[in-house]
């Protein structure tokens, strides 16, 4: 539910521009860092008597190698499995049963785990999370039929996804030194070779409470949640630091392309050109640029590919925002029997276009609006307010930038937009792939 202060706040910034609009509740935003390292955040919101808890764990597949690829997101699976105070399954039924829910996700760079509970279950959360953090039980059995379950999830949106299938192929190719190339949910080779030592030092390594980040959102006050994050994993002693990632992706000096030929219905596209880290300068106006092209039925690749030449059935586009330099892509859904070729031509040409003429004014204000509103959108929920803190405070370095991203996005131009597309849309900086039906032959 959103309040009446926020509410007349959104109001004012959608209806003004202003790009310091007041953030309603920023000001009770306390932030500490406990003496064993792990970073504790607190936004009180009392619009309902709930809390969302966010524990950012700095550990992704950019944290992996040759022969462990897929750790990281096998721990997202561990650590609901039992600890040597409770059994496998357990954390999910005690949350349950205090009327709270939970999920987790694994990035390139991070593994994030997600609480939703009424503010009463507070500290038997907090005890959980604790318990997990210290005390994961990695015990063989559970190990080799969680190592089923990942396997099978591979297959299912992998291995029997030709859109997964074709982006994966293109990371690894995009990427020939760095670690970004590795799929998250790892190499079949590797899931099936993972040994208990490989997952005791990943796990004594990364899930240490100062490589961790907690953010609480809700109806809970800052001194309540410092005292019990002290009282329940302010005792859990630090670890070493993680080795940092020294390795630098060389510069792309020429295309790469890739053809899969695969039992398939319909022709798949896909670029991946190499850009920006999520603190990059570029990043507002490459994500208003993908805006312009690719959201929404009016916007240039949507309205050319789908509507006026029936080229693709789809367009989208998106760009990593991760700790190192990543990917931006542009992805098309081709009809039955499509032309690769052609499609391909199209989207140069429009590329081309943007980088040649630029944008207009309209289709800027348009892609800004956008954008405002989304973000204010995805704060009017204390869900939504725990995963942009958490994103600001560790892929930007300090949670209080969340709060100059509409002035940042109000001050960028036609021509910053022109210059990002310049910069990156270049056929020597891309990686692209098809899926060729197998019954149309091999492509190109």
């Amino acid at each position: 539910m959103i309040g009446k202060r926020f509410t007349l706040a959104l109001l004012l910034t959608l209806l003004t521009g202003a790009a310091n609009a007041e953030f309603p509740g920023a000001g009770e935003i306390e932030s500490r860092i406990m003496d064993n390292g792990m970073t504790v955040i607190v936004w009180p919101d009392h619009d309902i008597p709930n809390v969302a808890l966010y524990n950012w764990v700095r550990a992704g597949g950019r944290n992996e190698y040759p022969g462990i690829t897929g750790v990281a997101h096998f721990f997202e699976h561990m650590m609901f499995n039992g600890t040597s105070t409770l059994g496998a399954g357990e954390f999910d039924r005690v949350m349950q049963a205090n009327g709270g829910s939970n999920n987790a996700y694994t990035s390139s760079d991070v593994t994030v785990y997600m609480d939703w509970f009424p503010r009463s279950a507070l500290e038997t959360v907090m005890a959980l999370e604790a318990d997990r953090i210290q005390n994961l039980r990695l015990d063989p059995e559970v190990v080799e039929n969680e190592r089923g379950v990942v396997a099978s999830e591979r297959g299912l949106r992998v291995d029997n996804n030709n859109s997964s299938k074709l982006s994966e192929q293109i990371q690894a190719t995009a990427f020939i030194a760095h670690p970004y190339q590795f799929p998250v949910i790892g190499w079949p080779s590797d899931i099936a070779g993972w040994t208990l030592d490989d997952l005791k030092q990943f796990y004594r390594t990364y899930y240490a409470p100062n490589n961790s980040t907690l953010l609480l959102v809700g109806d809970v006050e800052p001194n309540e949640a410092f005292a019990l994050a002290e009282k329940y994993i302010g005792v859990i002693p630090p670890q070493a630091p993680p080795a940092a990632l020294r390795t630098v992706e060389p510069e792309q000096k020429g295309e790469r392309r890739i053809s899969l030929s695969l039992p398939a219905q319909t022709p798949l596209l896909q670029m991946a050109w190499h850009s920006g880290s999520a603190t990059d300068p570029s990043q507002p106006a490459l994500q208003l640029l993908l805006s312009i092209l690719t959201r929404g039925d009016s916007s240039r690749l949507h309205s050319l590919l789908v509507e006026q030449e029936q080229a693709a059935i789809r367009v989208g586009a998106y760009a990593d925002e991760g700790f190192d330099p990543g990917l931006t892509w542009i992805f098309a859904t081709l009809p039955q029997g499509g032309d690769l070729a052609r499609v391909e031509q199209l989207i140069d040409e429009a590329l081309a276009d943007v980088i040649d003429n630029g944008v207009s004014t309209e289709e800027v204000n348009k892609a800004k609006n956008q954008w405002t509103a989304g973000f204010w959108r995805s704060l009017a929920t204390i869900n939504g307010k725990a995963d942009a803190l958490g994103t600001y405070e560790v892929f930007y370095g300090d949670y209080r930038k969340l709060f100059d991203a509409p002035e940042q996005f109000g001050r960028v131009t036609a021509e910053d937009i022109r210059a990002v597309a310049a910069s990156v849309f270049r056929k020597s900086n891309r990686t692209l792939g098809v899926v060729v039906p197998e019954s149309s032959g091999d492509a190109r």
